[in-house]
């Protein structure tokens, strides 16, 4: 018995336990290269669409399903046993993916697929699976001579092994940090809910007479934007930039390897730089191109980035009776929430009491259920303690569907399914609090890519969304702030466009898109957290069911674009990090990553009185994975561009307009990869982007 290679649409998680996790990989490498065999013996007459193209995509789909929970239990239980099994295959997994495009026997194979009249003759959406396979094995070396592919196949597995290094250092420098303090009087202008949950943190470290604060968001971000103590504050800062800094956890080396190696490999590959070779097939198509856009929506939102600067420099000295000085980088939450609410009245601790998770979702699936024509329902769920066997069993809220409960990994995980009238598209875990064997973030993920059958049926998907939210305290439910609940509806923007996807290719399905149009999605959808309409849904109080009252919606609406330069420039300067240090590779392969970021990229932050720690040691969307976002961050504010100018469309024709809604969801959600971005994007809007819409909505035009 194999629990990493059930067919079965559901999980057992009970059963996938690191023990298992050797032998079920090796086995699917084992019967994937037994595929792959086969399919390199294929010609003449047997050379079709079923054989090549699909024959291809199922020779290692058992793999890829197995590999894929792997990776999953990884960012969600990390332990060591895990962590063991995980580094011991990774070399072999990766050697393995490499090899395929690599392979001149398999690339034989397509090519001469590629030739025949069958594959000439192919149309729509075939005909566009044979082009991006055809491109996937150019793009990954598939015509390289020998010795630089036995290289490629090398750096291939050294990002693999670097890049999952640096992604345990952040975690483990992460969790190795926690401050107790027994002093109440110095968590004077925490609120309410963040001093509940560092009671609560320090009673399961047993330490009922302290308060606990650790490196996990929902509870250093309060300290940070509301601690009057400037020493705590000062302390949690300090703490945050030794994560992948300090001791053992230090990823300053590892960064200059994993950045020479991507370049060798851009460079192997016949591009210039590794920007070049990411931006290849998306939308920007040149590393150039990407810089271009990001430095030109930083030149136009300068003038209102200094002027901020220098209005919370003043606000500061007003509030301390002092002269105007360049703050303290852990001052900037602080008076940036003090300022907020004294020139807006807002508070987000305010909102929370109508930010309730549960309601929060439920509303949610409300409102896009609506707008798309779906349901989203729950299923009972059980956790099996693999060690016990004791069974933890949760009653779904309504609505809900019987049948025998879900099992999960955790007993905070919930379960969906998402309905179209009698077909089922797909169903979701989500998995919504922090803990110390979760990394950090939030992120949607998938585990099975379903869509129509050539039989007629329809295969649904399967996926997952996470987070690391406010927790519960005790038996209350957990209150979000509104930060929270527009990552909740971002999340929910990548999962709809992956379970409402209708492509019969499973390759060119759901989230499977240009990179720099995934973000489209998620984004748009946080748009619907901002409007009195769609707030009516799912913002309610929750003790007494109430809608956000006229006031407080007041207030948010004048808060929306507070200091909306400076968020936009923080968002610019990570892209211009990004991809300053993959175009400018050769140049800073010998840099100090602090002075590169202090020097190099100091205009692009804002000023303090300290020279800071590069963000670059603590940056998994770079570096934890072998390309994940590198040279490619710059796709958040490509895509916020894209959506805020779709988003236009349901402020001219309603925000709750079923009609838009149908049509974002047949025209973009529904069709992945199986057209251009540009095209899909062009259907839906009958032109092409207008890039000033962004701008004109966070004020900045």
């Amino acid at each position: 018995m194999h629990p990493f290679l059930k067919d079965d649409f559901l999980f057992n998680w009970s059963q996938l336990q690191p023990i298992t996790i050797e032998p079920d990989i090796r086995e699917a490498l084992h019967r994937a290269r037994s595929n792959v065999d086969g399919f390199k013996k294929l010609s003449g007459s047997a050379l079709t669409y079923d054989n090549v193209l699909l024959g291809f995509e199922s020779a290692t789909r058992e793999l890829g399903r197995g590999w894929g929970l792997v990776t999953h239990l990884d960012a969600v239980l990390n332990s060591p046993a895990l962590r063991t099994a995980y580094n011991a295959l990774l070399p072999e997994v990766t050697a393995f993916y490499t090899s395929l495009t690599l392979d001149a026997e398999i690339w034989a194979v397509f090519k001469a697929y590629a030739a025949t009249a069958e594959a000439q003759a192919l149309t729509g959406v075939r005909r566009r699976f044979l082009q991006e396979t055809m491109a996937d094995f150019e793009e990954n070396g598939a015509d390289l001579p020998a010795a630089q592919k036995q290289r490629l196949a090398e750096l291939n597995a050294a990002l693999a092994a670097k890049t999952q290094k640096y992604s345990e250092n952040v975690l483990d420098s992460t969790n190795d940090w926690e401050h107790f303090v027994t002093d109440e009087a110095r968590l004077a202008g925490l609120p309410a809910s963040a001093l509940a949950a560092a009671k609560q943190s320090a009673t399961a470290k047993s330490r009922p007479e302290a308060w606990r604060f650790t490196l996990q968001q929902p509870s250093v971000s309060p300290a940070l934007q509301y601690a009057q103590d400037d020493d705590l504050r000062r302390l949690c800062w300090e703490a945050l930039t030794q994560v992948g800094h300090k001791e053992q956890w230090d990823n300053t080396a590892l960064v200059s390897e994993i950045l020479a190696l991507r370049d060798e490999k851009a460079r192997l590959l016949g591009k210039a730089h590794f920007a070049d070779f990411t931006t290849a097939r998306r939308m920007a198509r040149h590393g150039a191109t990407a810089l271009s856009f990001i430095e030109d929506m930083a030149k136009r939102i300068r003038p209102k980035f200094e002027a901020e600067m220098s209005e919370l420099e003043a606000y500061r000295a007003k509030k301390a009776g002092d002269a105007v000085r360049v703050l303290h980088p852990w001052e900037f939450g602080y008076y940036s929430e003090q300022m907020r609410r004294e020139l807006h009245g807002f508070d987000d601790e305010a909102l929370r009491p109508w930010f309730p998770v549960d309601g929060v979702i439920a509303g949610m699936f409300k409102l896009f259920g609506g707008l798309f024509g779906i349901q989203v329902v729950g299923r009972d769920t059980v956790y099996v303690d693999a060690a016990t066997g004791t069974r933890q069993v949760v009653r779904a809220a309504d609505p809900r569907v019987d049948g025998d409960p879900v099992s999960v990994w955790h007993p905070e995980v919930r379960f969906y399914e998402v309905r179209d009238g009698d077909r089922h598209l797909g169903s979701f875990y989500t998995d919504w609090f922090p803990r110390e064997s979760k990394r950090g973030g939030a992120w949607m993920n998938f585990f099975r890519t379903g869509g129509p059958r050539r039989d007629g049926s329809f295969a649904p998907h399967l996926g997952l969304m996470c987070g690391n939210f406010t927790p519960p305290v005790g038996d209350k439910q957990a209150l979000l702030t509104h930060d929270e609940v527009t990552t909740v509806f971002h999340e929910f923007g990548h999962l709809l466009h992956h379970v409402l996807s209708e492509v019969e290719v499973e390759s060119l399905a759901g989230v499977r898109v240009a990179w720099d149009f995934v973000e489209l999605p998620s984004q748009i959808l946080e748009n619907w957290c901002w409007e009195e309409e769609s707030l009516a849904l799912f913002a309610r109080h929750h003790e007494t069911d109430a809608t956000l009252p006229t006031e407080l919606l007041a207030k948010l609406e004048a808060a929306a674009n507070f200091r909306a330069a400076s968020t936009c420039m923080r968002q610019l300067c990570f892209s211009k990090l990004d991809l300053d240090l993959h175009i400018r590779a050769q140049e800073l392969k010998d840099a100090d990553l602090d002075q590169h970021w202090n020097d190099d990229l100091g205009a692009w932050q804002t000023r303090t009185t300290r020279r800071l720690p590069s963000m670059a040691r603590r940056f998994n969307h770079l570096f934890s994975d072998a390309t994940g976002y590198a040279a490619g961050y710059y796709s958040y504010k490509w895509a916020e561009a894209l959506e805020a100018d779709a988003f236009t469309r349901f402020l001219k024709e309603g925000v709750l307009n079923p009609k838009v809604g149908r049509e974002l969801r047949a025209k973009i959600l529904a069709k992945g990869n199986s057209e251009p971005a540009e095209e899909v994007f062009r259907d839906f809007m009958g032109r092409d982007l207008d890039s000033e819409a962004v701008l004109v909505r966070d004020g900045l035009a």
